[in-house]
């Protein structure tokens, strides 16, 4: 966790004079520093659901507190409640906060950081040893004065040690992509040993998080060859160090050396390198580790332990609720009804265990639909699974094409032929060619001259596949910088020539230093320009190396939504790029509800990039999103017709 993070924004001059986006960060910050300082657990959690229910509300923030409508939500208290308003209204955050803020040491922040270890951890260590740091922790380990502590032991102790030498070599959690890499290739190996029935990814890796903490694997395995199955997977490649080994969990540390090929990242683009490292990169990408907790469990409890690694833990509260209200107990080890189960617990209690040979049996048990993992968030999809209304959710053979990609005209690695060669070995019908407009220099923007040339090579190629009965077709199309006013990078007269236009912001430097209502004024100007069809990477940021700008989303969404009603096609972009993934999950699900169509791009710099549709997909389906909210899902006919 980024001490930089820890801080309370600047007010506006006039009200709201801190938007909702804001106001929700500064109560996460709030409920992690009263619980480094001992506060009540209740009021801990208060903040954390405040938190969390910001982040999810659609309506205008600045009526929302000055109506009074704030104090009557889920979650806001009468205290809460007036030092939102004071904040909101007035200008002024709270006393109280402040002093949090700034009396809190930035070590401890930065200590949260350290895996597995936590707030309360944190706080009796400062109280008993004086530990505000990382340096001062570790000193405190290597001295041996933290094992002697109640609660803690030589175990935790190297554990610390542990985590803060794999926080030293990879500060942060793993994108999607390193993550799922890892996770993939660890599972075929255990899946792989004889013994094993089954072996299956679970926890944020399963649920398709965009970003990754660690691995948890469930593997389902009979009795009798539970202790030979553990012994192989201690012995298998790719395990830099054993943390722990049980009888049914296994902690490891996992390296690349997991992998059965080299380990390689391929061409990135320029903007996005340079915020992740450079050319250290690849090097430091290729030394990276991650943490994985394999459980091993008899097949018949594995479909338990599989939903409950799964989560999320939201998700799993909701679910132990709906089993309650049916006087049944679920957790790990089955389904038990409560007049059973007693006193016993873990694999005593799950002889009693309603019958689940899958996860589907599991909610139908719960009288639900089945629940994707990607859905499981605690996101609406309870209420909707028991009431049957649960999406059907995109899948790959749903994808006929993609608007934004790159060539060699611009700083991609390809030529034109080789990507529209590549779209259809894939089975697309279509593909779209967005080069960088002249203004961004580091990616060699294509001048008006070279982008006009190109379109009459693709009309070229088009009458050619038309008349030679190809299914296939391009679509030209430029990304286009937003200038300064919110205009756009090439005259009018030559966009106007093209299909499409996707407007990306580059000058992240600018924009990251303007207030969000400077930045959401602007998008909305450009969404107003007649050649702009797609908004791309909506927010600008970067997984793991940058944070993007500020900016009112559900503002810039809902002004989309008045132009398509109006018939005017203006489409946001999920950006697929791993190091992306940009839009947020949670707002393609808003984007849905609006009816703004969402474009599914990879932002392919080579062959290789267009695969990158599928991290835009499992992004997709965490969204909501179906088949009929997607432009990729139309044929090259029908999108022809939209773009017109």
């Amino acid at each position: 966790m980024a001490v930089g993070s820890f801080t309370l924004p600047k007010p506006r001059p006039t009200p709201p004079h801190f938007s909702r986006n804001q106001v929700a960060k500064v109560l996460h910050q709030m409920a992690v520093l009263l619980e480094l300082q001992g506060a009540n657990v209740f009021r801990v959690r208060s903040y954390q659901n405040a938190s969390r229910m910001l982040g999810t509300i659609t309506q205008d923030f600045g009526e929302l507190v000055a109506s009074g409508q704030l104090f009557e939500m889920k979650g806001i208290g009468k205290g809460l409640g007036s030092a939102l308003s004071q904040a909101v209204l007035e200008g002024e955050w709270p006393e109280d906060w402040v002093d949090k803020h700034t009396s809190t040491p930035a070590g401890m922040i930065e200590m949260l950081g350290i895996p597995g270890l936590g707030p309360k951890r944190i706080k009796l260590m400062h109280d008993e040893l004086g530990v505000d740091s990382v340096a001062s922790l570790k000193q405190a380990a290597e001295e041996d004065r933290i094992a002697p502590m109640k609660g803690f032991g030589a175990k935790s102790q190297q554990r610390m040690l542990d985590g803060i030498e794999l926080l030293a070599r990879f500060r942060e959690r793993r994108r999607l992509d390193i993550g799922l890499r890892y996770g993939e290739a660890f599972q075929r190996k255990i899946a792989g040993i004889t013994g094993v029935n089954r072996a299956t990814l679970a926890g944020s890796a399963r649920r398709r998080k965009d970003t990754i903490g660690d691995l948890d694997l469930v593997v389902s395995v009979d009795e009798a060859n539970h202790e030979a199955v553990a012994e192989k997977i201690l012995s298998l490649q790719g395990i830099a160090d054993v943390k722990g080994a049980g009888d049914s969990k296994i902690s490891l540390i996992l390296d690349t050396t997991v992998f059965d090929d080299t380990f390689a990242v391929g061409h990135i683009d320029p903007n996005v390198l340079d915020a992740i490292g450079g050319d250290d990169y690849e090097q430091l990408e290729a030394g990276g580790t991650i943490d994985a907790q394999v459980r091993l469990v008899p097949p018949h409890v594995e479909p338990f332990t599989l939903a409950y690694f799964t989560g999320s833990k939201e998700h799993n509260i909701a679910m132990r609720q709906r089993a309650i209200d049916r006087g049944l107990k679920l957790n790990e080890f089955g389904l038990i009804p409560e007049a059973k189960a007693g006193d016993l617990k873990g694999m005593d209690a799950a002889v009693h265990s309603l019958q689940a040979l899958s996860e589907q049996e599991i909610y139908a048990h719960l009288d639900m639909d089945y629940v994707a993992p990607e859905l499981r968030e605690d996101m609406g999809e309870v209420q909707a699974a028991s009431s049957r209304s649960l999406p059907k959710l995109l899948e790959m053979n749903n994808i006929r094409g993609a608007l934004h990609n790159h060539t060699t005209l611009s700083d991609g690695e390809a030529s034109l032929e080789q990507m529209a060669d590549t779209a259809q070995k894939m089975k697309w019908s279509w593909l779209g060619i967005a080069d960088h407009s002249p203004s961004l220099k580091i990616a060699n923007g294509a001048s008006s001259d070279d982008l006009l040339k190109q379109g009459r090579t693709i009309k070229a190629y088009n009458q050619k596949w038309a008349e030679d009965g190809v299914d296939f077709r391009l679509f030209h199309g430029v990304e286009s910088d937003i200038l300064a006013g919110g205009t756009l990078d090439h005259p009018d007269e030559v966009l106007n020539e093209l299909d499409y236009v996707v407007a990306s912001v580059h000058a992240m430097t600018k924009w990251r230093s303007r207030d969000e209502v400077e930045n959401t004024e602007e998008l909305l100007k450009v969404i107003d320009h007649p050649a702009t069809t797609v908004l791309g990477h909506p927010t600008g940021r970067i997984l793991q190396g940058r944070e993007g700008y500020e900016v009112d989303l559900f503002a810039v969404l809902e002004h989309m939504a008045e132009h398509n009603q109006d018939g005017r096609l203006k489409a946001v972009e999920l950006n697929a790029s791993p190091y992306r993934l940009d839009l947020d999950w949670r707002l393609c699900k808003h984007a849905k509800g609006l009816g703004v169509p969402v474009v599914i791009n990879p932002d392919a710099h080579s062959i290789r990039g267009l695969s990158d549709i599928a991290y835009g997909l499992m992004t997709a389906r965490k969204g909501w999103l179906e088949e009929g909210d997607v432009l990729n899902s139309l044929s090259g006919e029908a999108l022809a017709a939209r773009l017109n």
